[in-house]
């Protein structure tokens, strides 16, 4: 089948059930997302995408087959063969009747469509009957669908459609299945005049016999001006046919002319169609027209048996005149038989013809008047034709003609279609890049200031009046680095790095960066939320618990880190152009440091401003007294031991059942305000001498890694790679 019949299949699908459904019948069927239109495919294909259909959406195959035959139709029209439909015929008949003949013609633009034959039968007690041929078995369930739309929508019917016979064909025809339809066809109900009562009825009948009396007596005023009739006619006669005329008759009435004898000699006939053949019920040859004695010379012969010269390729039934007569009303093409060809010619292409069949009673001959069958200028080239071997009258000539430009736009059109196919693919290769590329950007800053710089914005620094920040740093980490091999200590830091960052999604913390064995993080920027101290305190108990689980490369043991915190105020903005970090600056940065450089192994260190914002939030938290803080003097500090309220599975996110552990959601609007509003803007300077260094106050480990205060990092909602450090740097302002 060509693409169009999956094509509308796929429609079909996306209309009635969604593009959800489209794509997990696909799948099943193992078939691709979009079809080529004259592009030829296994008929295997559109059946498994039938039986597909029927197991997925629990239906029988009797069913989605008449839906397919009633959306088929609608979507021939949509795709452009509206008016050729409707002109097929006048009436149910006619139209069935004629559509081997629109196949046919479409075989011109599909020329290796295997199209199916219909023919119709009317029995002796005017049953009206439907012959089905296919060389598909099984999808004859379609046709009922096809009939019932065409005369609901083009005749103003309905179509009542049963199965009479299903088999092998008996017509000898070749095709794999023939089904005999009983058809009855009624009126629409719903478009049936209402019958008038008695009372109206009566009116109605008088109105209607005056305007009768009056159409009579105004056509007999134009009779009596009418020139004498040349024809030997009696005038009652003319007037009764008036009168009949005013009555709405004519048609009925009609009655062709035939001359007492043919007007046109044997040599003018032969000459004027070229291409015709004259043979009796023997299949004997009579009389053959000029052109076609000149291409298959054999047929001069008087009474040569037409069926050693030809074969019938449509309809494909047994050359014989009683088949042929069954088969009347359709188109028939013939193909000549290479052995019989003479051997100057066997090499060419065949000859085929196609025409009409037409049987003279009298006579008892069939004469059939045919064209050859060609469908561009190269084929009639193949076979040793000429234009002028056509006669002029035949339109064989301009369908030539138009169909040579007709199948230049069908291959312009396969360009197209081939190129809008690469076109998605790469489209949609594209997209995939382009999440990659935003998950990229998104692990290097946040969200919302990364889809600003996206779309060419400037991104305006301010300030969080609150957050809270954690510093942590692995202890004994300069002696680690100093007795392994480098690809150890990266392993060491992905692991631990890994973990910590998955911690980062379960409390929603925002991870600013990452130097060495150094992991910073922050609650409560860039998007604020009143339990910023409790998200950073169960990520850094999380922390801890997460670093047990990764092991010293030197000793085997676990690995203890040092975790400080500190809340308060900070500044926040992108710094830079070609990598641009988004940075947070301030005191308070430095704070969480000092806390993180003053701790003890495996302990959380905090300041008391952290411990004031966890104070009554059910942690358990011991005082650790005064010590003195470099830059900041003496300082209560404490230890955050652990969460009284959640467990170590809630904590790690570990938990089958989660809880939710903090009130307030998480998505909100950016709260802070423009540095420019900021009172202390003037100390926010950067300082080369300042006392609080990092190195003055950074620990044995802390020395060689740490040059500022001020970090650049990324969303902590984003994918993280897995080996995280970057190459940003810290940088203070105090």
């Amino acid at each position: 089948m060509y693409g169009f019949i999956n094509t509308c299949l796929k429609s079909l699908v996306i209309e009635k059930f969604g593009e959800d459904a489209w794509e997990k019948l696909r799948t099943l069927a193992e078939v691709q997302d979009t079809f080529m239109t004259y592009e030829i495919y296994d008929d295997i294909m559109t059946l498994r995408l039938v039986q597909e259909a029927c197991t997925m959406l629990d239906l029988s195959s009797e069913v989605v087959l008449k839906l397919f035959g009633e959306y088929f139709f609608s979507f021939c029209k949509m795709s452009g063969y509206d008016t050729m439909l409707r002109t097929l015929g006048g009436n149910l008949v006619e139209f069935i009747e004629n559509l081997d003949a629109l196949h046919s013609y479409l075989a011109l633009s599909y020329e290796e469509m295997n199209a199916p034959s219909f023919r119709v039968e009317k029995t002796n007690d005017g049953r009206m009957l439907l012959h089905y041929y296919s060389d598909r078995k099984g999808l004859y369930h379609i046709v009922p669908g096809i009939i019932e739309a065409v005369a609901k929508d083009f005749f103003d019917s309905e179509v009542d459609m049963t199965v009479l016979n299903q088999s092998e064909e008996i017509e000898r025809t070749g095709k794999k299945e023939h089904v005999v339809f009983l058809v009855v066809q009624r009126p629409n109900q719903a478009q049936r005049r209402p019958q008038p009562s008695d009372g109206q009825s009566k009116v109605q009948k008088e109105e209607a016999k005056k305007e009768v009396e009056e159409t009579m007596k105004r056509l007999k005023d134009r009779y009596s001006n009418l020139p004498a009739c040349p024809r030997k006619k009696a005038p009652w006669d003319i007037v009764r046919s008036i009168v009949r005329f005013g009555q709405g008759n004519l048609l009925a009435e009609f009655i062709p002319q035939y001359p007492e004898r043919l007007w046109i000699e044997e040599k003018a006939f032969c000459n004027a169609f070229p291409f015709h053949i004259v043979f009796d019920k023997h299949l004997r040859v009579k009389q053959t027209g000029v052109n076609i004695q000149k291409f298959v010379p054999g047929l001069q012969t008087i009474d040569i048996r037409l069926d050693e010269y030809f074969s019938i390729v449509h309809p494909q039934v047994t050359f014989n005149i009683d088949s042929i007569k069954k088969f009347i009303n359709s188109q028939f093409v013939l193909k000549t038989r290479r052995e019989m060809m003479p051997k100057c010619t066997q090499q060419q292409a065949l000859l085929k013809l196609r025409g009409q069949m037409v049987w003279m009673e009298s006579l008892e001959c069939m004469v059939y008047l045919c064209s050859p069958k060609l469908r561009s200028l190269q084929e009639l080239e193949e076979r040793g034709l000429h234009l002028a071997d056509i006669a002029q009258h035949d339109t064989t000539r301009d369908l030539i003609l138009l169909n040579q430009q007709r199948l230049a736009e069908i291959e312009l059109s396969n360009q197209l279609e081939r190129k809008k196919e690469e076109l998605r693919i790469l489209s949609r290769n594209l997209e995939v890049e382009k999440k990659k590329t935003e998950t990229l950007l998104y692990a290097m800053l946040p969200r919302h200031v990364a889809n600003q710089l996206k779309e060419g914005k400037k991104v305006e620094a301010g300030e969080f009046e609150v957050c809270t920040i954690l510093f942590s740093d692995v202890v004994t980490f300069t002696n680690i680095c100093a007795a392994c091999e480098p690809i150890q200590i990266v392993h060491m830091l992905n692991s631990m790095y890994s973990k910590f960052d998955r911690l980062t999604s379960i409390h929603d913390v925002y991870k600013v960066e990452t130097i060495g064995d150094a992991y910073m993080v922050v609650g409560g920027v860039p998007i604020s939320t009143e339990t910023h101290a409790e998200r950073v305190a169960n990520f850094a108990l999380g922390m801890r618990i997460a670093a047990r689980e990764v092991t010293s490369p030197i000793t085997g043991e676990p690995i203890q880190i040092r975790v400080g915190l500190h809340t308060g105020p900070v500044l926040a903005g992108v710094v830079g152009e070609k990598m641009p970090r988004y940075c947070l600056f301030g005191d308070t940065v430095n704070t969480a440091s000092r806390m993180e450089s003053h701790g003890i192994p495996d302990q959380i260190h905090m300041s008391p401003f952290t411990y004031k914002a966890l104070e009554g939030k059910g942690f358990d938290i011991s005082e650790r007294g005064e010590i003195e803080v470099k830059g900041k003097g003496l300082m209560t500090t404490y230890f955050l031991l652990k969460n009284l309220h959640a467990s170590e599975e809630q904590i790690m996110g570990r938990d089958p059942e989660p809880e939710e552990l903090y009130r307030d959601a998480p998505e909100g609007r950016v709260q802070s305000r423009r540095v420019s509003e900021h009172p202390d803007r003037k100390k926010s300077g950067m300082s080369s001498d300042s006392p609080d260094s990092p190195s003055d106050v950074a620990s044995e480990d802390q020395n060689t890694k740490r040059d500022t205060d001020s970090i650049s990092g990324a969303h902590p909602n984003s994918l993280q790679p897995k080996l995280v450090p970057r190459n940003s740097r810290f940088c203070v302002l105090l």
